[in-house]
């Protein structure tokens, strides 16, 4: 049984309008980036509690913390980067989500990624070891996601984190869409060698020619084949939808209600149409 969620904040900043939307499509996870148009590492702990009382009152659980972590320049203030990651643990541990999503830091532009190496794992690693000493009661796993310009944007360099770091409670979320937009095949470049650190997959595609991302099944992003693989390595785990289909940039994107049903209804024929089951 495969479990739907998704970046609630693409159908529309105001929280109740997001619970609404995910009442309809019958979604009971979020992947919770942001409300009232503020990151989730920016709400106050009124607002958290505000938050989690309005998802309990639509019987919605978090599947992950979409946070900006490791959004920065691989040259920024690392120091004051790890307190904020304080603050997406913490904020993962009050709203009970078992993952945090976090990225491998910005490159300048034209630098080869390897003079960059090490000091991407130093950080990865510090990133890994706080999670692990933060709190025996919430063991939270991080999701490194393959975003485009960071040091992890080809599956090569996401294994190479995922296995330098070598720590359990780093783990790799698929984006088909990114690699796609970088330029490979996702499913023929890359699921062999990273499906065994696989933990989550983002649910987008994208266009090989011109980077448009489009509804899943609909580009280059191969989530046919790499749903078969999935299947047949007997995965379970979520699938997040992040359409992405109206707007798109380095912190989000935005769909609105509509476009993310288009994009909700994209997915969900694709699995009934391989005979997968969801929830």
């Amino acid at each position: 049984m495969w479990t739907l969620s998704g970046f609630a904040d693409e159908i529309s900043p105001d929280l109740d309008g997001q619970c609404r939307v995910l009442d309809e499509l019958g979604v009971r996870y979020l992947e919770f980036r942001s409300a009232w148009q503020t990151n989730v590492l920016d709400l106050d702990d009124a607002q958290l509690d505000r938050v989690g009382k309005t998802l309990a009152e639509h019987g919605l659980r978090v599947s992950s913390i979409g946070s900006p972590i490791g959004k920065i320049g691989v040259a920024d203030d690392f120091e004051e980067h790890l307190r904020r990651f304080d603050r997406a643990l913490a904020v993962a541990a009050l709203l009970e989500a078992p993952y945090v999503r976090l990225f491998s830091f910005f490159l300048p532009a034209g630098d080869d990624p390897a003079s960059h190496r090490d000091e991407v794992l130093r950080r990865m690693a510090a990133l890994a070891d706080r999670a692990a000493g933060h709190s025996a009661e919430h063991g939270v796993i991080l999701l490194h996601e393959n975003e485009k310009g960071i040091y992890g944007d080809s599956p090569a360099r996401c294994l190479d984190i995922v296995e330098s770091v070598g720590s359990p409670r780093l783990r790799l979320a698929w984006d088909a869409a990114n690699f796609v937009q970088c330029g490979f095949r996702p499913h023929t470049d890359g699921y062999a060698m990273l499906r065994p650190h696989l933990e989550y997959v983002q649910i987008k595609d994208a266009v090989l020619a011109t980077g448009e991302v489009v509804p899943a099944g609909r580009g280059d992003g191969e989530v046919r084949e790499t749903l078969r693989a999935l299947r047949a390595d007997g995965f379970t785990g979520f699938f997040s939808l992040e359409p992405h289909l109206a707007a798109a940039g380095p912190f989000g994107g935005f769909s609105g209600p509509e476009l993310f049903g288009v994009a909700h209804a994209a997915f969900t024929d694709l699995l009934v149409e391989e005979g997968i089951e969801y929830r």
